[in-house]
């Protein structure tokens, strides 16, 4: 994000700047919720605090100042758009990893004399 934006830290500016929004013009052109959106498509895991911030950003005011009717209002058209969203291809979401130790799994040592004496057992 070229410029500092008014409640934008360096986390959010990355996200931003990887999705294509490089500007506050970029930001005013697409809207708050758009802009939203695209992070989270993108694959990054924002709150919604992130959504206030940059509405914060566009108004220029602190993000805890956007009146809580906006606040709804964005997050309604961020849930509409997420919902349009197609799901994601492959594998679903990552879980917690669990590591599961099988105590069978390993195979056994060979027995490198297995019935043979290294050669020495007549035929």
């Amino acid at each position: 994000m070229s410029g500092k934006l008014r409640n934008i830290g360096p986390k959010s500016a990355a996200w931003l700047r990887q999705v294509g929004l490089r500007s506050r013009e970029d930001l005013a052109a697409i809207g708050s919720a758009a802009a939203y959106v695209k992070v989270r498509r993108a694959g990054f895991r924002p709150s919604l605090n992130l959504l206030y911030s940059l509405e914060g950003a566009l108004l220029d005011c602190h993000w805890q100042d956007v009146p809580e009717a906006r606040r709804q209002e964005l997050a309604g058209i961020v849930e509409a758009g997420l919902a349009a969203l197609p799901p994601p291809r492959g594998r679903p979401a990552a879980a917690p990893v669990q590591t599961i130790h099988h105590e069978d799994s390993v195979p056994p040592e060979p027995d490198l004399f297995d019935n043979e004496r290294g050669g020495d057992q007549e035929s």
